[in-house]
């Protein structure tokens, strides 16, 4: 078949920086984005304040991924997703799968170059957030629609996969490995074991709007817990607080704090809304809550490594990609 029967698949993610000097003009990027920092006249404010805000907050944030790796590994790992679903399609029909960062490189606007310089007949838009929010699939799609108007693609047939939270082979992926991390409790039963799902947080101000952020993330925990029908009881938290306004919760620390004072002492942290491993799960819940987790009388603190590269997950995106057809 020729190019000109290529299907372009791209998936979009948040990125993260690829060295210790990407640090600072990530979080730029990140705070300059609109759907992040928005208020009235913001528009005239928005580029002072990211760089206010990202040259305060890179100084704390380097000895974190110094402690990963120098570097975010969600790019590599995001280009692994890609790799794996663009073999499976091969065998349906010919296909390039893209990975567009939102904050970093490759950006939006390098994919949609490489994209415009071959003939595809159609572009699949894959959101890598089970749930959607206007903070990250919107954003990553605003940023689509913009990057496509002005590089002259938006010709182009495209679909969009708005969000998976309820897909049944994302919730089988979910819990073929919560299976397999729940094997490292030693000598303990089910029921004495906590399974605590981490979501991202967002602002009370969006969830307010109506943003279906929240209500999705209680859809996936609860397939999750009726198909897994585990005897441990569950529960919900929200990490990576951004600043003094009001977000969504309770908190993984407050979470972690309840359950200790209740004498619950083992606890398997499932990251919900996350398809890669991040500083948000390698050094947020694995190194800094682990410390706290620790001080204040945990015994037992496991981290549920995120889906990255599982076939099952690969299953599930190639699903939605033949749903899209």
């Amino acid at each position: 078949m020729n190019s000109q029967n290529r299907i372009a698949v791209v998936l979009l993610q948040l990125g993260g920086p690829d060295s210790l000097e990407a640090i600072e003009p990530f979080l730029y990027n990140l705070f300059c984005d609109p759907d992040i920092i928005n208020f009235p006249g913001a528009f005239l404010a928005r580029k002072p304040i990211a760089k206010f805000i990202s040259s305060r907050r890179s100084k704390g944030v380097i000895d974190k991924y110094r402690s990963i790796g120098d570097k975010s590994p969600i790019t590599e790992l995001t280009k692994s997703q890609a790799h794996a679903l663009e073999l499976e399609l091969n065998k349906y029909f010919p296909s390039k799968v893209f990975t567009a960062m939102r904050y970093w490189h490759p950006m939006t606007d390098e994919i949609i170059r490489q994209i415009k310089k071959d003939d595809f007949k159609k572009i699949i838009l894959l959101p890598m957030y089970p749930q959607y929010s206007t903070v990250t699939s919107g954003s990553s799609l605003t940023e689509w629609k913009r990057q496509s108007l002005l590089h002259a693609i938006d010709k182009i047939p495209s679909t969009i996969n708005h969000s998976f939270h309820n897909h049944p082979l994302y919730i089988e992926a979910m819990i073929e490995k919560i299976h397999i991390a729940l094997k490292q409790f030693s000598l303990i039963e089910e029921r004495e074991i906590d399974l605590v799902f981490s979501a991202h947080s967002i602002p009370m101000s969006i969830v307010k709007k109506g943003d279906p952020y929240k209500n999705q993330i209680q859809e996936t925990v609860q397939l999750l817990t009726q198909k897994g029908q585990w005897k441990s009881p569950h529960h919900i938290c929200y990490q990576s607080k951004v600043g003094p306004i009001s977000w969504l919760g309770p908190s993984m620390r407050e979470t972690v704090h309840h359950l200790a004072a209740e004498g619950r002492h083992n606890l398997l942290i499932i990251p919900v809304s996350f398809v890669s491993d991040h500083i948000e799960t390698l050094y947020d819940i694995n190194i800094e809550m682990r410390r706290e987790a620790e001080r204040i009388g945990i015994k037992q603190f496991i981290l549920m490594p995120a889906l990255n590269d599982s076939p099952k997950f690969i299953e599930c995106l190639k699903a939605l990609v033949l749903g899209n057809i």
